[in-house]
Parts: structure tokens; sequence; C-alpha cells
């Protein structure tokens, strides 16, 4: 397998590359991550069974194009693709660790500015992608109250009852966030999709970067509303996204909705102990 991970590697770079080592690092929750090197270069990759690399394709092409965007630094995305046994995505590696208010304020200002790159196709993406392992399906709409509903809210709903989810009745969850976000027509940002503190960091250098996208276009919210789900970001951060973009007055109100979505993906990956959280929160919308 690691011959050839390496031989994709040289290809793609038109550089020799032999792995001289290889350490299990962190990967998420989803995929086993590596730091493979030789005397001179490292790369991070990324294995999951054969089957996923439509979701490492799809991550690279999110990677692309946050990366084309000039405006956040992203792990570039060297090559991707199976092995017999596996498939793989390798990245550019990045030295973590620089950390400061400074450099999260920059992380605030430089979010904005993606947000801010928007499409006329309106709300979508180019294709499927992955939440998690969890299919996103991001069919073109023009109505965002429609699409938050039915592609993120409805479908979540369906693959939970399909798990024995004991939830309200989906027709009434999704009209209920149709309702709820019916008069609220935000412009269209390419959003990283799954913006929690694990898929955020500072360079050694003290670079922002994100990574491990689930990239559309969508509203900017669901981004911020997801920083927030899972022990937040640093006060800096919300200090420069707001300096650039300042926040819309309802997003408060609309936060625990984006959210939900977030919520109940993680019952359907990891099970019953999101099933609270998710149910108050659906009781706040529907009563």
């Amino acid at each position: 397998m690691w011959t050839e991970i390496a031989q994709a590697i040289s290809q793609e770079t038109g550089q020799q590359f032999a792995i001289a080592n290889t350490k299990s690092v962190s990967g998420g929750c989803i995929n086993q991550g590596y730091q493979v090197s030789s005397e001179d270069r490292a790369y991070f990759v990324k294995l999951n069974d054969a089957s996923k690399i439509e979701m490492f394709a799809a991550e690279a092409l999110g990677l692309q194009q946050m990366h084309a965007t000039h405006t956040i630094s992203v792990p570039q995305p060297i090559c991707w693709g199976t092995t017999a046994n596996h498939s793989y995505i390798v990245l550019q590696w990045l030295d973590l660790g620089g950390a400061n208010n400074q450099s999260w304020k920059a992380m605030g200002h430089n979010l904005a500015a993606m947000h801010r790159v928007g499409t006329n196709k309106n709300f979508g993406w180019s294709q499927n992608n992955t939440i998690g392992s969890t299919p996103q399906i991001n069919t073109w709409m023009d109505n965002w109250a429609d699409f938050f509903a039915e592609q993120r809210i409805g479908y979540q709903l369906k693959l939970a009852q399909r798990r024995g989810g004991n939830f309200p009745d989906s027709n009434q969850v999704i009209n209920a966030v149709r309702n709820k976000l019916a008069q609220w027509q935000p412009p269209s940002s390419l959003v990283h999709g799954d913006l929690w503190s694990g898929n955020a960091a500072i360079s050694s250098d003290g670079t922002p970067i994100i990574f491990d996208p689930a990239t559309y276009y969508g509203d900017r919210e669901t981004d911020i509303a997801m920083t927030e789900l899972f022990g937040g970001f640093p006060t800096a951060f919300y200090n420069g996204y707001n300096e650039s973009w300042q926040l819309d007055s309802g997003y408060r109100q609309r936060k625990s909705i984006y959210n939900l979505y977030h919520v109940l993906n993680h019952f359907n990956l990891f099970g019953g102990g999101y099933t609270n959280q998710a149910k108050t929160i659906i009781q706040q919308l529907i009563s």
C-alpha cells in the first residue's frame, strides 16, 4: 500500500518520493491519519476503506475550491486514489502550533473573506459530498429555506428514522424549519460546511488554516453556528469575523436550527448519545 501511495506522490509532484518513515497521527473520527516522510519531505495521508474514494475526491475538490478564493489557507491536496483495500488522500503537511489572539482574529477575517465568494447558482454544490462519512446532498436550489429544510434537516431525519431514532414527525420538523427560515434570504456563500474546532488550527508561523471540509454554497451563518457547537472558538475569532462582516441580528435565532443538522448527523454517525440534544432543539422548533 505505502509503495503505491509513494508512487502516486512521485508521479503527481514530478519528484521521486520514497517513504522512509510512517507515523500515526490523528485522522479524525472517520479516517486513519499518518505522516509519511522521506529525507526531505513530509505529507499527511488519510486512509479509509476502498469504497470511500468518492469522499476523498470530493474533499480534494472542496480544498481546491477554497484555495482558489485566495482568502484562507487550506492544506493542498496532492493526490488521491485506491490501493487493493484502501482509499487514500495525500495532503500537504503543515506544522501546527502558533496560536495566539492575533492569529485567531486573522482566522475570523479570512473566513469572512471566503464567505464573500458566492455563486449565481444560489444554494448547493457541483456534486454531493460527505459530512463526516454521511452523504451530503447538494442539489442546486434557488430558495435557502427549502434547501436547508429538505436537503439538510429532511435528509438527516430520514437517516435517523432508518437508525431507529424516535424523533417527531419528519414533515412537521421540515415544515417548521422552512417556516423559521422563510423570511431570511442570505447571500450565497462558499462555506466550509463542517467547521468545528477540530477542523481549524493555526500553523507554527501563525497562519490560520481550515481543513476536512464539507464544502457547498449556503448561508455563511451555518459555519459560524457550528464553531459554537462543540466548545467554541476563541473570542478573537468572532471579533475578527464581525469586524470584516457583521453577523445579522437574527443569527442567534437561526443558530440552533443550523446546528440541528450537525447534531442529527452525530446521532446518525455515533448513536444515541445525541438523541436528547436533537430532541431539545426540535421541540423548541415545533412548539
